[in-house]
């Protein structure tokens, strides 16, 4: 089993529609089985608000992530996924990073990324990418709701984190809702 696979504890969904671009976050964090916070914030804009990042993870962990691929978004002039795989090199190559046990998901208007402590860059062919414990639940609903429904990505976001908060016991609906353009 790979590190990343134990994480959980959250759900974070980007969803794309044409122009549109929505990423999207529960609020909650637990220890266990036991919630400790109803309100985190686990999606932040980046680089001239021209990108947006969400975590899953463990909190300081993902920090230290949001810090260091905050730095390859200015080293590399806000390029998405020269920055992304840049964080992916270092860390696979770092060894304190190699312990961070947390996954990020970042989107501009161009990419739909899923960075992985495992050093992988995803690009999801369809522009939605989900992670955290909910993510499976809420990808599903967005892709449905893509396919049968006109809804803008800001409504397909929140009614998909709807109807996973409905079945994942780590998700909540205390959601926190980022857009480009």
């Amino acid at each position: 089993m790979g590190k990343t696979s134990g994480i959980k504890s959250t759900t974070i969904l980007a969803v794309r529609v044409g122009p549109q671009v929505a990423l999207a976050g529960d609020g909650q964090v637990t220890f266990n089985n036991t919630i400790m916070k109803q309100e985190a914030v686990k999606v932040r804009r980046m680089y001239h608000n021209r990108v947006l990042t969400g975590f899953a993870g463990a909190s300081a962990d993902a920090f230290t992530l949001f810090e260091r691929f905050e730095g390859k978004l200015d080293s590399y002039q806000g390029n998405l996924m020269r920055s992304a795989v840049e964080l992916a090199k270092d860390w696979r190559l770092d060894r304190s990073l190699r312990r961070l046990e947390a996954m990020l998901v970042a989107v501009d208007v161009e990419h739909s990324l899923i960075i992985s402590g495992t050093g992988d860059v995803i690009e999801p062919d369809d522009g939605l990418a989900a992670i955290g414990s909910g993510g499976p639940f809420a990808l599903a609903a967005a892709r449905a709701l893509i396919r049968h429904t006109q809804l803008s990505a800001r409504q397909v976001a929140e009614e998909a984190m709807n109807i996973a908060a409905g079945l994942c016991v780590f998700t909540n609906t205390h959601f926190v809702i980022e857009e480009l353009p």
